[in-house]
């Protein structure tokens, strides 16, 4: 890794000496090589500063609904339905489990658009056409809802002590298992909805729909994959990396469905499944031993998720013993943590999504940022997706791409929601709505408390 970051200053400092002469010959000088703006652009991608990232991956939260009202952020308090009514969004709480509809037929009718192809030109106004049950008592549009801010706090707060962006987009159009596989490979060979019944190189013959250019199903594929990840990117440059997910073949609420690299066939079958951490929150007794990989993700179980149709309610809490325990660490000032939610949930959203291919942009979801070069307290306005955070890790390292239509075009939020010339800021511990007793309770593990103290 030193050798990497060796071979990226070098190259910075010899393209800033290109630039500088180009600025000082008799072509006019451009804005952005004014004043050492190039010089700035050039170190935006925090080599030789950040040296570990986190991404935890929460679930199934527009970003209306989990930043309803958050100062300099666009939400809004009304939505339109279909009948061109606009209706006032109610408060459920975190811990209400029910049901909506996010695959791809609900995007198509929450998006209501005019556009040639179906869910093109959205106009976000169908929300109440996607199906739900069993939906919280006396709220008679279920999916024009926010999560109250009681229950919100955690996570204001993480955003005031760091970076949140407001137009941040899922890079898929439907639900989870597309969702995940995003997260680790910025595609997912055109997969659509959800696998029918259990899936992925565990199962022989496991089968997943797959999205035509018309963004109709066009038939079913293998839900056992072979292209590159992001961690076939990192091997190669020998940077170490982990995934913590719950193991496959538990419960319905496991959230085993979230654990990506199982889907990965030279992943699953081959030496990088060490990289697979179970259970999740060995994460935190990981990072308390001195243990932390230069990527990490981390995926929740159902009751940690925010996820609409999981029980508990208790991802606030979750959240906040995961970067407590970074925060609170030696790792803090080299890391920058990603906090995003994979999917929209079927919960309402205003902005409408851009449309890029056959299955992006998705709904708008949340991405928290947090690091000790994150603009403090700020309110990133830049365009994002979830390959954004693949984008960030690749310039970090130098990396190059993979070969994706997401990776190619995803922005890094690296220039804007950082600042890698800034004094490092000191962590702020983020107080949990729970105490440390729900954790030891649940995992059977007191290494949760300080984090709460």
């Amino acid at each position: 890794m030193k050798n990497i970051l060796n071979q990226r200053l070098v190259a910075l400092t010899a393209l800033a000496f290109v630039l500088s002469g180009c600025a000082s010959g008799s072509q006019p000088s451009l804005p952005y090589m004014q004043s050492g703006a190039a010089l700035r652009v050039l170190d935006a991608t925090g080599a030789g500063k950040i040296t570990h990232i986190v991404y935890i991956v929460q679930e199934n939260r527009s970003f209306n609904d989990l930043f309803n009202g958050y100062p300099g952020a666009h939400t809004v308090s009304r939505g339109k339905i279909s009948t061109g009514e606009t209706v006032k969004l109610q408060p459920v709480p975190l811990s209400d489990q029910y049901t909506i509809d996010h695959s791809l037929d609900a995007f198509i009718a929450a998006c209501n658009g005019t556009g040639s192809l179906p869910g093109t030109d959205c106009r976000n106004d169908g929300f109440n056409n996607e199906e739900s049950f069993n939906g919280p008592k006396g709220v008679k549009y279920p999916e024009y809802v926010y999560v109250p801010h009681s229950d919100s706090k955690p996570y204001f707060d993480m955003a005031h002590e760091g970076a949140l962006a407001d137009d941040m987009f899922q890079s898929q159009l439907d639900e989870s298992f597309v969702a995940h596989q995003y997260i680790i490979a910025a595609q997912a060979n055109w997969s659509v909805d959800l696998p029918d019944g259990s899936w992925g190189c565990t199962v022989k013959g496991s089968q997943v729909g797959y999205i035509t250019t018309q963004r109709t199903i066009g038939g079913y594929q293998s839900a056992c994959f072979d292209y590159q990840t992001l961690g076939d990117e990192l091997d190669k440059a020998k940077l170490s990396w982990r995934f913590y997910a719950t193991q496959y073949g538990g419960g319905s609420h496991d959230g085993a469905v979230w654990s990506s690299y199982q889907a990965v066939k030279h992943i699953y079958h081959g030496p990088d499944w060490k990289n697979i951490i179970t259970p999740n929150w060995k994460f935190i007794t990981d990072v308390r031993k001195g243990q932390l990989a230069n990527f990490t993700w981390i995926t929740p179980v159902c009751d940690d998720s925010d996820h609409v149709n999981c029980p508990g309610g208790h991802g606030p809490s979750w959240v906040s013993a995961l970067v407590n325990a970074v925060g609170n660490s030696k790792f803090w000032d080299s890391t920058a943590i990603f906090i995003q939610w994979d999917d929209w949930g079927g919960l309402y959203d205003p902005v409408p999504p851009p449309h890029l291919d056959r299955d992006s942009l998705g709904m708008r979801v949340p991405l928290l940022m947090l690091s000790p070069y994150v603009r403090h307290d700020f309110v990133c306005h830049d365009q994002y997706e979830t390959a954004s955070v693949i984008r960030f890790a690749e310039d970090l390292w130098g990396l190059g791409h993979l070969d994706t239509p997401a990776d190619k075009r995803a922005l890094s939020p690296a220039a804007e929601c950082f600042d890698f010339s800034q004094s490092p800021a000191q962590w702020v511990k983020i107080k949990a709505p729970l105490p440390p007793k729900f954790f030891m309770q649940q995992y059977g593990s007191d290494y949760f408390a300080p984090d709460y103290e």
